[in-house]
């Protein structure tokens, strides 16, 4: 993880943003771990909640405090990658499979801000991503049929072994092609409204600001500083 210099300047950025005393929220991906990994170097105390169980593992290991999301508190920060990032901060999340726990981390966080690199930036969502929508297994052949009708060609993800993927939650996980729309989220509400449909990937107007590395070590600031 530490070596992709882009992925390491978002992270460098983002730790500034954690002050001392702060509960945090983290995501999952390769740009949110080297977050971590930046975190712990600076061995000051870290209390988060965390939306996967990979990241979860990870903090344990890191000696993070990890608290249950039990709605006592609201999070000062929440952290977290990106699969797109488009100019208005819209994004697709969901390539690692945690998008609905991320969603939720998110949704109880003051602030959301995106660590990703600068190659993730493209001038629409769907660009070069396939939109992943999260679904019960219950009847998913209908739910797919259904969800045709809104986003082309959605496939049940698979893993290597050709096993059905599944989600911390037991889910499964439909990707989709998502086609250039004036409103994409008048199309996430309609996404949301199919029966069968958990979560989807698009998460539009819940960014704050994202952080996006380049090669060269520096980082391009999208949204307000």
């Amino acid at each position: 993880m530490s070596s992709d210099p882009a992925r390491t300047a978002a992270a460098g950025a983002a730790v500034e943003l954690v002050e001392p005393g702060m509960t945090i929220g983290l995501g999952s991906g390769r740009a949110l771990w080297r977050v971590m990994e930046l975190l712990a170097s600076r061995g000051a105390p870290v209390r988060a909640v965390v939306a996967s169980s990979r990241t979860n593992e990870l903090a344990r290991s890191a000696g993070f405090e990890v608290l249950e999301l039990d709605g006592t508190f609201e999070l000062d920060l929440a952290l977290d990658g990106a699969d797109e990032v488009d100019p208005s901060l819209g994004l697709i999340k969901g390539g690692g499979g945690a998008l609905l726990r991320e969603k939720i981390v998110i949704s109880a966080a003051r602030r959301f801000v995106v660590v990703a690199e600068a190659r993730k930036k493209v001038g629409r969502l769907g660009e070069g991503f396939r939109l992943p929508v999260e679904v019960v297994q219950f009847g998913w052949r209908d739910t797919q049929r259904r969800l045709a009708a809104l986003l082309p060609d959605p496939e049940r993800r698979l893993l290597e072994d050709g096993e059905p993927y599944l989600t911390d939650e037991g889910h499964l996980i439909l990707d989709c092609t998502l086609p250039a729309v004036p409103d994409v989220a008048a199309l996430g509400r309609e996404i949301k409204q199919l029966p069968g449909v958990v979560e989807h990937g698009l998460f539009i107007g819940m960014a704050a600001q994202a952080l996006l590395g380049h090669p060269d070590g520096s980082v391009e600031v999208l949204g307000a500083a």
